[in-house]
């Protein structure tokens, strides 16, 4: 039987990483797990329950009731993010969660609730994660990671893109700001800091279609998969 792996893709804000993510998981037949929905929806039940984010009581009794689970829309065809059972999709990419969310991402006991959620579901592998940590911390061992990075200025275009459909009076400076602030925020923080693993191959999607990054992205998936298929009828 034809083995499966993990695929962990990491990189800044808005460089694509759940696009293509989607994409593998669908040209494979693989399971997308979105781990900045994961943080963005524990962002906010914090926020709709006035959760101080300095208190350690606050955030451990909050965890305690936090369920997540993905469940597949037929209608978009991808897998929406439920909140204790509400599908959250729309309010997660809410302006006033992406000014939080690094925030609450930074703390250690929620990377460590997210963590120990996301390697349940890498158990039996044949999944796709994409997130700031995935290939250094939640699955250090996957097969194939990729790290997807782009200039800053096509990254704030696609975000204030983005927010401009549902929000028609953002500016681009404030797209930049928390663009900046995250990317700051993501790659300073003690815990899990955004990183590039030893051993993933670097991305650029500057000047790429998204054909295009799909194409070098599933080059990479059937060259690790024919080495782990060589292996494992070896051994």
């Amino acid at each position: 039987m034809r083995q499966k792996i993990i695929i962990a893709i990491d990189g800044y804000s808005s460089c694509g990483k759940s696009t293509l993510a989607k994409q593998l998981a669908k040209e494979l037949l693989y399971v997308h797990i979105d781990s900045g929905a994961m943080y963005r929806a524990i962002t906010l039940y914090f926020l709709r329950n006035a959760v101080k984010f300095d208190k350690e009581k606050d955030i451990n009794d909050a965890l305690k009731n936090i369920h997540l689970s993905f469940l597949f829309n037929n209608v978009s065809g991808k897998s929406d993010i439920y909140l204790n059972d509400e599908n959250v999709e729309a309010q997660i990419r809410d302006m006033v969660v992406s000014e939080k969310v690094s925030e609450v991402a930074a703390i250690e006991q929620v990377r460590h609730f997210a963590v120990e959620q996301q390697r349940k579901i890498g158990d039996k592998k044949g999944i796709v994660m994409d997130g700031r940590d995935i290939g250094t911390t939640v699955f250090p061992d996957a097969e194939l990671k990729i790290f997807m990075t782009a200039d800053i200025a096509v990254r704030v275009e696609r975000r204030y893109k983005e927010f401009y459909a549902s929000n028609k009076n953002i500016t681009i400076e404030e797209v930049k700001n928390n663009l900046e602030m995250r990317d700051y925020i993501d790659s300073n923080r003690a815990i899990s800091p955004l990183r590039k693993a030893d051993d993933a191959f670097v991305l650029d999607n500057t000047n790429l279609s998204m054909a295009q990054q799909l194409k070098i992205a599933l080059d990479k998936v059937h060259e690790k998969l024919s080495n782990t298929n060589k292996h494992s009828k070896v051994d």
